[in-house]
């Protein structure tokens, strides 16, 4: 690998550390609705944690800020997913800093 490509994987992974910390608040999970069919459904936030399902009643107050939290975690992970790819290629061409 050339040391301008080298050059451009780094530049790359420092763009991406500082978009972590704009990122804000992170929660892993979904907003559900839940509810008899055709009948008024209720909102949650739904986390599978350690094999068990915890859920939180939002309501509307709360549905905005719990969907930007969990879509927040998503961009986390496709931020950390493209670094780990990008370490990944370094590392094989021992150009880890």
């Amino acid at each position: 690998m050339e040391k301008k490509e080298i050059s451009k994987l780094r530049r790359r992974i420092k763009s991406l550390q500082n978009k972590l910390q704009y990122l804000g608040p992170v929660m892993r999970g979904s907003v559900v609705m839940l509810g008899p069919k055709n009948k008024l459904k209720r909102i949650f936030f739904s986390l599978n944690k350690d094999g068990k399902t915890r859920m939180i009643y939002l309501g509307k107050k709360r549905e905005a800020k719990a969907k930007e939290y969990s879509h927040n975690y998503k961009k986390l992970l496709a931020i950390v997913e493209e670094m780990t790819d990008i370490n990944m290629t370094l590392i094989k061409e021992n150009a880890a800093e």
